[in-house]
């Protein structure tokens, strides 16, 4: 298993276990442009295997051969192959994904090239022992240019491809269906559920919109127009083509798309309009968590009571800017956070739990006593971090069985969205180092075991794979249920210039609910 980066400047790539995060710049070679090998260029197949090996030098040069990058064309690239790779099933009204084989592969980082694979190890990717990385390599998982790496001191090289097999676990979705509210030649919305990630991210890839339509819908090469946070549901558009996904994007980018939510609050929350203008600051892009500071970006979020039942109420939420969190944050200033919000109504926030932004703690405090409150309360998956972005948080605490400790986040190749922000497109860059947009990596599954794998039975009849390799396969993890899966935040209304797409109230947002 390959683990992050103790100190990265740059995206990073996660190698092997369930966890795995990439970038372009990790696909791209680092010294310059991407070429095509001229004629005569490549030697013949025999030879060119023994070079690749280190077998053999290149006659003239004296050191191993490396060959020229490959052109990879950018854009969607979720296909058949990809929706194969493994199966649903449902249990305990789960949504679950059967434990697959998968690849992930980049080219050598600038700050790799003449150091060791071990030496990289060693240094950047600590989660795990080196034992651990020697057996993926005897067990052929590690290949460079192709070729199974044996020896984990070979020196690595600009343009050095490396590839690693993993056998990835995702957690739990909730089993509610996708609801399909419009498609036409142009658009496809859909009434997303709560926990559901739009695209690929962080350990989630089958489990997510993206994956489920293409599978079960045979609605494939969507472009995303905006996004939702994972646990927020409701309105999600997406374009059928890139024309589409640009006319609307534009409207985004004006500020001329209207949008409206709903949630459930905690508190009687004032009868009049009110309007919060609060600039929001993010704290922490790894764990996912903002506050408002004078120094953040600005931004006005204004809300109207719907009803109050003598403990919490339902507010309609109508954002004109579109910040990470931004109406979870202003409604946490307000003094009146979201009911089951795990992040910012929690009692890690203080006393008020940061009503008028009184938090009284610096962020590192912030971010350890948010962490250490949902290992408390065997909860900590829900934040979706890994235990290494963790360790400089609060030290490196083993994770216990009980199915609540993360794995290393990964990065998958996505058309263009985030696993936890509502902003708009152009806020990605700088507010999303956990997704990456327009990414054409070449993924593999294997139909055969791995060295090593073996199988079993389970309850339902199905042979499930087991990988010996694999830290995962090792626990037994205990399952979420459905309700801890729902956050009290839903997307209602999106309104364009040339359309407009609701969907229902959710149950939890009628007046007559029972929160029992």
């Amino acid at each position: 298993m390959w683990a992050r980066p103790a100190a990265a400047a740059e995206p990073w790539l996660l190698l092997a276990g369930p966890r795995v995060r990439w970038s372009l710049a990790a696909l791209a070679p680092v010294g310059g442009r991407m070429e095509e090998p001229g004629p005569g260029d490549a030697p013949p197949a025999a030879k060119r295997r023994r070079l690749l090996a280190g077998e053999e030098k290149r006659p003239g040069h004296g050191e191993r051969y490396v060959p020229p990058p490959r052109k990879r064309n950018p854009g969607v690239s979720f296909s058949e192959p990809h929706f194969a790779e493994t199966r649903y099933y449902f249990e305990g009204g789960l949504r679950k994904v059967r434990p697959y084989h998968f690849d992930f592969q980049t080219y050598c980082k600038g700050r790799w090239v003449g150091k060791s694979l071990l030496h990289v190890f060693s240094t950047e990717f600590r989660a795990q022992p080196l034992d651990s990385y020697r057996a993926a390599a005897s067990a052929g998982r590690l290949r460079l240019n192709e070729q199974p790496v044996r020896d984990l001191s070979v020196v690595l090289k600009n343009n050095d491809f490396l590839r690693n097999t993993v056998h990835r676990h995702e957690p739990p979705v909730t089993a509610q269906p996708i609801q399909i509210l419009v498609e036409n030649d142009e658009v496809v919305v859909v009434d997303k559920p709560s926990s559901l990630p739009v695209h690929p991210c962080g350990r989630f890839r089958h489990n997510t919109v993206i994956f489920i339509l293409g599978k079960e819908h045979n609605l494939k090469e969507l472009h995303t127009i905006h996004r939702l946070d994972r646990m927020t549901s409701g309105v999600l558009m997406f374009a059928k083509t890139a024309e589409v996904s640009k006319r609307i994007d534009e409207q985004v980018r004006q500020r001329q798309l209207e949008k409206e939510y709903v949630c459930r609050v905690l508190g009687e929350f004032p009868e009049n309009e009110v309007t919060c203008e609060e600039p929001i600051l993010v704290v922490s892009y790894k764990v996912g968590v903002c506050r408002v500071d004078p120094k953040g970006k600005s931004c006005k979020t204004v809300f109207q009571r719907l009803s109050y039942n003598g403990k919490t109420s339902v507010v309609k939420c109508f954002p004109y800017t579109g910040r990470t969190h931004q109406i979870r944050v202003h409604l946490q200033f307000l003094g009146y956070p979201i009911v089951n919000d795990p992040i910012y109504n929690m009692e890690a926030w203080g006393p008020t739990k940061g009503k008028g932004g009184e938090i009284n703690k610096t962020d590192e405090e912030l971010l350890r006593a948010l962490v250490e409150e949902h290992r408390s309360k065997q909860s900590l998956s829900i934040l979706d971090v890994s235990e290494e972005d963790l360790k400089p948080i609060v030290g490196s605490k083993e994770c216990d069985h009980s199915g609540y400790c993360t794995k290393p986040v990964e990065i998958m190749p996505i058309s263009a969205d985030s696993c936890r922000t509502e902003d708009s497109k152009d806020q990605k860059e700088a507010e999303i180092q956990a997704c990456l947009q327009n990414s054409d990596t070449r993924p593999e599954t294997h139909e055969a075991n791995p060295e090593g794998a073996s199988s079993s039975g389970n309850q339902d009849g199905h042979t499930e794979e087991k990988d010996p390799l694999c830290e995962e396969c090792k626990i037994v993890r205990q399952d979420p249920s459905p309700r801890e899966l729902v956050m009290y935040l839903h997307a209602l209304r999106y309104k364009g210039a040339e359309f407009e797409y609701n969907s229902k109230m959710p149950d939890w947002a009628l007046e007559d609910w029972d929160e029992s």
